[in-house]
């Protein structure tokens, strides 16, 4: 059956991505594109500038790359380019996406230090420049922003001034923040900056992008410990064949991405979109708490991304059959990602508003079957 029109969506997917998505940018995949067309690749070197701008204002210094695949591409691209046969990687991690940088660069058998914070507590700066007053062989920090195990958001503004301090290159996983928090890049010198196309943006999943000092990008050439994940290659070729990807690029998923790109401005870019996302959260917490949720994290530390909530104190609860009731109603949450405390996520971004928040709390008051 040939579907001739745009079909409503059974549930909200309030996840970190992918998430929710406007008919607009869902729209925008209904037409065919061919990867040599100038009119394609015109397209790609536009996204590629507005996400520099969308960066901070120093724009001079920074390029940006896109990479085929989930984020988690783009993460292993940098680790695998970045850091030289003869560096030093310390990573700063407290949940499992910091993990995961770990588990690249071993595999990519990348000289690695790692500081573990736990799971429910932010990144240490103090502890970091301990770290690196004792270990001069370090060349390269990397750190999550939002690391959305847990929602938690970690001082990367803190972290980039130690890490800048003793002259290092500063790797930022901003998977889950870029396009839905503000961030300088320039201003807290990031050299490397890492997310996806189906976060904050609002697009849907198929490529991941850096940006990158420029400079510091350059120093990649030679290094990739991988053919289809060399990050100055992809770059390179970019630049130089304006905006041709060097393997098959996801062609519908770009367009997708670039329509999202116009509806972040629409909305007044990533400052009104963080006031939306925010707002959300501020709006879920709220509803929660009233009808006796607690949340995992100190509102301290939340980030406005996605939120942590206990299970409720009863033997009854089974987080399936909380899921299975929820979907019915139209809202697809997301279990829990940590070892210490059985909990669920609901994530606050994409394309939902505080009255969508407001919808599920009454849906998840009227379904307390525990």
């Amino acid at each position: 059956m040939k579907i001739t029109q745009l079909p409503d969506n059974p549930y909200l997917l309030l996840t970190p991505g992918p998430l929710s998505t406007s008919k607009g940018v869902k729209a925008a995949m209904l037409r065919d594109w061919c990867t040599w067309d100038d009119e394609y690749n015109d397209l790609v070197q536009e996204i590629r500038r507005k996400l520099v701008r969308l960066a901070g204002n120093n724009h001079d210094d920074y390029t940006s790359v896109l990479m085929q695949g989930s984020g988690t591409f783009s993460v292993e691209a940098v680790i695998g380019s970045a850091v030289p046969d003869d560096g030093k990687l310390l990573i700063l991690t407290n949940g499992a996406y910091g993990n995961r940088i770990v588990q690249i660069a071993r595999v990519l058998k990348v000289n690695t230090l790692v500081i573990d914070f736990g799971e429910v507590s932010q990144t240490q700066p103090e502890k970091l420049q301990e770290v690196l007053e004792g270990d001069p062989e370090i060349t390269h920090v990397a750190v999550v922003h939002c690391e959305t195990t847990t929602g938690m958001l970690n001082p990367i503004a803190e972290v980039g001034k130690i890490a800048k301090a003793f002259g290092k290159v500063l790797i930022v996983d901003a998977m889950s923040s870029f396009g839905g928090v503000e961030i300088d890049a320039a201003e807290l010198e990031i050299d490397f900056l890492i997310s996806s196309a189906n976060k904050c943006i609002q697009g849907v999943p198929g490529f991941g992008f850096i940006l990158a000092k420029t400079e510091e990008l350059k120093k990649c050439k030679g290094r990739a410990r991988s053919l289809s994940l060399d990050l100055y290659d992809q770059w390179e070729t970019m630049e130089t064949y304006n905006g041709k990807w060097r393997y098959t690029s996801p062609t519908h998923v770009v367009r997708a991405f670039y329509q999202a790109m116009l509806e972040l401005e629409e909305e007044g870019g990533v400052k009104a979109r963080e006031i939306r996302y925010r707002e959300n959260q501020r709006t879920l917490v709220d509803g929660m708490e009233q009808i006796g949720f607690r949340t995992l994290l100190p509102r301290s530390s939340q980030s406005p991304i996605i939120t942590s909530f206990y299970y409720p104190e009863s033997a009854a609860f089974t987080f399936h059959g909380f899921y299975e009731r929820l979907k019915k109603e139209g809202f697809v949450i997301y279990p829990g990602k940590i070892s210490l405390a059985d909990t669920f996520r609901i994530g606050n971004i994409g394309e939902v508003y505080p009255h969508d928040m407001k919808r599920l709390v009454e849906a998840i008051d009227k379904n307390r079957f525990w």
